[in-house]
């Protein structure tokens, strides 16, 4: 499988990767994602009775790590689609939500998203102000959603809003909110400093009308849908930074084996060598410890420590494989001419987004702030990357060995 998503992918994404980040926009989504529907790369972990592979979240890991390596901004549209939009309905849909909403989304006809964020309520869920009013057979939605990735091309979204606002976290509902049907608008799309081309904006809800019909789980019972699919969507997601640094290596390490100075390779410098080492035992870590928590998942073990912890050290990682990257390539990593920047960036706005996992579980964070104990490398990791995490973490070894 991953070697057809990559063969897929370096003709029909990598020679447009740079144009998406310069010119913040895909003109090639729709048909793109058509062609990821025909492959069946939109439907990973959907039933094959609605359209779907039938395949687990370790493959859906694999994707999206192979297309990250192309453009983590088009993963991040992906992964939005796939998981968030798609993987909910499957998880949490009636099965008449499953037949009306699934088969367009998977084939690639419709783009999906969730919209959850506020201005004022990010990792804060319980705060958000967006309200559905019970009609009878419609709700009527007033407020906004913001952050929302996919929100300009977006067909069908999972919106949270709140239905009882005086219940706290019991008065929020999910609901599968169709553009046509319930004509909600979109702001003209954030120019953000990475993920460029993974379309973000505001989503305006005045007077909408969503039929009842389209709450998706039980109503009030909005958080239950929330948390059931949170830690799969953090460890899907958590492939993406993976990407980022095969990409930051791709670049990185031909150039080391081809620049020169003082008639010698810089990869044969020992500074250099040492950065490669580094950068290679980074992503093998984290590849390690993401398709681990991707296998438990799959086995029905998904641990919220371990989920939530994944994805902050992918993307804490990620970052500094990137400048990483950037320091072996010198002048050069820091011109536009090399897409060092690009990962640098992408990498950076992860990390960005992530850091609500240190907020959103406080009491894990400290423990978990660096992401792994001892005992969970012992048990993972081969004895290499235990070394270098040992050296990297200061952890008091002695006593383990």
């Amino acid at each position: 499988m991953r070697y057809s998503v990559r063969s897929f992918l370096e003709k029909e994404l990598a020679p447009y990767a740079n144009d998406i980040d310069k010119q913040n926009d895909f003109p090639q989504m729709r048909e793109f994602w058509k062609k990821l529907g025909s492959m069946g790369l939109l439907g990973i972990t959907a039933p094959e009775s609605h359209g779907g592979l039938g395949l687990g979240y370790l493959e859906h890991c694999v994707v999206l790590e192979e297309m990250s390596r192309v453009s983590a901004a088009v993963t991040l549209s992906y992964g939005a689609h796939s998981n968030l939009a798609v993987n909910q309905i499957v998880r949490n849909g009636s099965e008449s939500q499953k037949q009306k909403f699934l088969p367009k989304l998977i084939s690639g006809d419709h783009v999906g998203a969730l919209a959850m964020s506020e201005t004022t309520s990010g990792s804060d869920v319980v705060s958000m102000k967006l309200r559905a009013e019970d009609k009878g057979d419609h709700y009527l939605f007033n407020g906004h959603k913001f952050w929302i990735t996919n929100g300009p091309d977006a067909d069908v979204m999972v919106v949270y809003a709140k239905t009882n606002p005086d219940a706290g976290a019991r008065g929020i509902t999910a609901f599968i909110v169709e553009k046509d049907v319930s004509k909600f608008t979109t702001s003209p799309k954030l120019d953000k400093l990475g993920m460029r081309g993974s379309n973000t904006s505001e989503v305006i809800f005045d007077n909408v009308q969503v039929p009842a019909e389209n709450v998706l789980g039980e109503v009030n019972e909005g958080v239950c849908v929330l948390m059931s699919g949170l830690d799969y969507e953090r460890v899907i997601l958590a492939a993406g930074p993976l990407g980022i640094m095969q990409a930051c290596i791709d670049t990185a390490f031909p150039y080391l084996h081809d620049r020169e100075q003082f008639d010698e390779k810089i990869g044969k410098f020992q500074l250099m060598q040492g950065k490669m080492a580094d950068m290679y035992t980074r992503l093998s870590a984290c590849r390690t410890y993401v398709y681990s928590v991707a296998r438990a998942c799959d086995k029905g073990h998904a641990d919220n420590k371990d989920c939530a912890g994944v994805i902050l050290f992918a993307a804490e990682t990620a970052t500094q494989v990137a400048l990483d990257a950037i320091q072996c390539l010198g002048g050069n990593g820091y011109i536009n001419e090399y897409p060092t920047g690009r990962f640098l960036r992408d990498a950076s706005s992860m990390k960005l987004e992530l850091e609500q996992v240190k907020y959103e579980d406080g009491s894990w964070a400290v423990p978990l702030t660096r992401c792994l104990s001892d005992t969970y490398i012992l048990r993972f990791f081969p004895s290499s990357v235990v070394l270098f995490f040992a050296r990297e973490l200061n952890f008091q070894c002695a006593c383990v060995w």
